[in-house]
C-alpha cells in the first residue's frame, strides 16, 4: 500500500518508515499538520498514519479537514494521548483505528494488514488477465499455471499496472504510486524494474502482456477480470 505518515518525532518516524518499507509498502513522511493535510489531499494514499500532537495543525484538525473535503482515505491515529475521551474523539471524526504510544512495530503492521485486507475484499482478492493470475492477498502470481516469484517492488509494480489495464502509465505516475514521491525522477530504477518484471512475466510465453510505449510510458494489455 501507499502510506502517508504524519509524525513530528524524527526517531519514531524513521523507525516506522523503515518498518513499513521492509514490509513491502511505500511510505511518505511529513512532520507537521499543515503539510500533512496538503500532502494527503494531493496524493493518492491507501492509508494515513496520523499523530495528534503536531505543529501548525493538530491531528484532530487534520482529520476533520480531510473528511470535510471528502477525502476518505483510512486513517489510523498514533498518539500518546491515550485517555478514552481522545480515542472517542478521533474515531468520531472518522479514524478507523487508534494506536496508543508507545507501540510495538509488529502491532502497527498487523493493523496495517487489517486495513489492507479490507481494501482487498472491497476491490476483489484475485485478478486475472489472459493466463496470468494474481492473488492480491497471498501475493502469489501464476503465468500459465507456473508460479512467478516477484520481489515486493515488482509485485507492487504489477499491481499498479493491473489497476490500469490498457492504459499507458508514465514513469512519473509509477514513481508517485510505487516509489516515494521524493524519489529522483532522473533515476533509471523504473526501467530496471520493468525490465526484470517483463523478463519474469513475458519471456517464453506466446502472448506478451506488458509493453513499452516509446516516449510515453508502459501499458499492460488485456481484459482484467476479478474474482
Amino acid at each position: 500500500m501507499k502510506i502517508l505518515l504524519v509524525e513530528d518525532e524524527p526517531k519514531l518516524a524513521g523507525f516506522v518508515t523503515e518498518g513499513l518499507k521492509h514490509a513491502g509498502h511505500t511510505c511518505d513522511h511529513v512532520a507537521d499538520g499543515s503539510k500533512g493535510l496538503e500532502t494527503a489531499m494531493v496524493g493518492s494514499y491507501d492509508l494515513i498514519l496520523l499523530d495528534l500532537m503536531l505543529p501548525t495543525l493538530n491531528g484532530f484538525e487534520v482529520l476533520k479537514n480531510l473528511r470535510s473535503f471528502n477525502n476518505q482515505a483510512p486513517v489510523i491515529i498514533l498518539s500518546a494521548l491515550n485517555d478514552t475521551e481522545h480515542v472517542i474523539q478521533g474515531l468520531d471524526l472518522g479514524a478507523i483505528d487508534y494506536l496508543k504510544k508507545p507501540f510495538d512495530l509488529d502491532e502497527l503492521l498487523a493493523r496495517v494488514r487489517t486495513v489492507q485486507r479490507r481494501t482487498l475484499v472491497q476491490d476483489s482478492l484475485k485478478l486475472q488477465v489472459a493466463d496470468l493470475k494474481v492473488d492480491l492477498l497471498s501475493r502469489e502470481v501464476y503465468r500459465a499455471g507456473k508460479q512467478v516469484l516477484l520481489s515486493n517492488r515488482e509485485f507492487a509494480l504489477l499491481e499498479f499496472l493491473l489497476s490500469n489495464p490498457n492504459k499507458v502509465v508514465t514513469k512519473s505516475q509509477i514513481l508517485e504510486k510505487v516509489w516515494d514521491m521524493n524519489f529522483d525522477p532522473g533515476s533509471n530504477i523504473v526501467e530496471v524494474h520493468l525490465y526484470q518484471l517483463r523478463k519474469k512475466m513475458d519471456r517464453g510465453y506466446h502472448q506478451e502482456l506488458i509493453y513499452t510505449v516509446i516516449g510515453r510510458g508502459y501499458v499492460l494489455k488485456g481484459d482484467v477480470t476479478k474474482g
